[in-house]
């Protein structure tokens, strides 16, 4: 038997150096310029969603700065401080959790550790992850050691909430916002581990698995992890459907045709067959908003309309449809009953965007009435 347990794939896979970062070249350029022209920053704030990369990049900028010979763009991966810093161990690179450790005290306890110099490496590093949960005296308390560091000293702070960090100390810190990993990223990326574990999963069950992440790297490979231990080595677009809760691009197509041509029977008898396969109706709901953005986008860009749903609907109509949508939202997370709260946001959508807008109306009423010919004087001559 083993002696190593088994690795999830998020750990499995994180990236190891800068080029496996996916879907955040402008963070990973600027660092690396960073370090190639000399110009490293004491404090760097890494502000995202989840799942998108943040305490990973701190990790390979640590590992580049402490380095044998170091800073290094692209350090040896089999040297044991790169090893070390990668698996949290490493004495100079600490990483402290700021949801557990936001007090004054843990604050000033740093301070005193951050005057001894690194026994290791170059610098002595410190990740805080998730920086706003640190209280407003933690904060205050942090102030001066980042205004005026130790020159063997480097903060690097993580957070999903950037409004909740104190703007002095934003001010401080050299600012990258990591954003949400493109779809067709994820899916590609997802396909390579795949083909790397001997997995075969459809392009179709990908797709949906990154449909599924909202942006997130982490989440889509939690997900994968989760496939692979319900199917096995072979993983189909309906399986996934199935866990998640999940409508088919086919049903959300026909869905929104059924809305923007006012088939309202259609439109309850597809509810109908969501409810009897279990599917997920917020996750419905959100990707229906997704399917018809897209047709807004593609009537905004190709004059002003768009066929796309079965029939000819204006930049406005689409607008209408989507702001109806959205609108639905909160009675399907709030209402008592999920199934009619949801047949009711689809009708009323329907029928917003089949309406016409009052002033709308109202401009083309009075262009027409400004084209009609003048005959008053006619009039009065009769």
């Amino acid at each position: 038997m083993s002696s190593v347990g088994y690795q999830v794939i998020a750990r499995k896979w994180r990236p190891q150096k800068f080029d496996d970062v996916v879907g955040q070249e402008h963070v990973v350029r600027t660092l690396k310029n960073a370090i190639t022209q000399n110009r490293i920053a004491h404090a760097y704030l890494f502000v995202g969603p989840r799942g998108t990369g943040k305490t990973t990049t701190a990790r390979l900028f640590a590992k580049c700065l402490n380095c044998e010979g170091g800073p290094l763009v692209d350090p040896p991966e089999d040297s044991e401080i790169s090893k070390s810093i990668m698996n949290g161990s490493c004495m100079d690179v600490l990483e402290i959790d700021g949801a557990s450790n936001n007090g004054v005290e843990q604050v000033r306890d740093l301070r005193e550790d951050a005057q001894y110099a690194p026994s290791q490496g170059r610098y002595k590093i410190y990740i805080i992850d998730e920086v706003h949960m640190l209280s407003t005296a933690a904060f205050n308390a942090l102030l001066k050691i980042l205004e005026e560091p130790p020159s063997h000293v480097k903060f690097i702070f993580a957070t999903t909430e950037s409004q909740k960090v104190l703007p002095t100390i934003v001010s401080r810190c050299q600012r990258f916002d990591l954003k949400p990993i493109p779809e067709n990223l994820i899916q590609d990326h997802l396909a390579h581990i795949c083909s790397a574990e001997g997995i075969q999963a459809e392009d179709a069950a990908l797709k949906a698995i990154a449909r599924l992440a909202d942006g997130g790297m982490r989440d889509s490979q939690s997900i994968l992890d989760q496939m692979i231990a319900f199917c096995g080595s072979s993983i189909s677009e309906e399986d996934v459907l199935q866990v998640y809760g999940l409508a088919g691009a086919e049903q959300i197509d026909q869905l929104a045709e059924a809305i923007a041509t006012g088939n309202h029977q259609a439109v309850l008898e597809m509810v109908d067959t969501l409810d009897a396969s279990g599917r997920d109706f917020f996750r419905v709901l959100v990707d229906l908003q997704a399917r018809v953005r897209e047709e807004l986008l593609k009537a905004a860009r190709g004059g002003g309309s768009s066929d796309g749903f079965g029939a000819t609907l204006s930049t406005e109509s689409l607008t209408r449809l989507l702001d109806s949508l959205r609108d639905g939202e909160s009675g399907l997370k709030f209402g008592l009953n999920e199934k009619v709260n949801f047949e009711v946001a689809l009708l009323k959508a329907s029928d917003e965007c089949r309406a016409r807008a009052i002033d709308g109306l109202i401009r083309e009423l009075s262009g027409i009435a400004a084209s009609l010919p003048d005959d008053s004087g006619e009039k009065k001559k009769s």
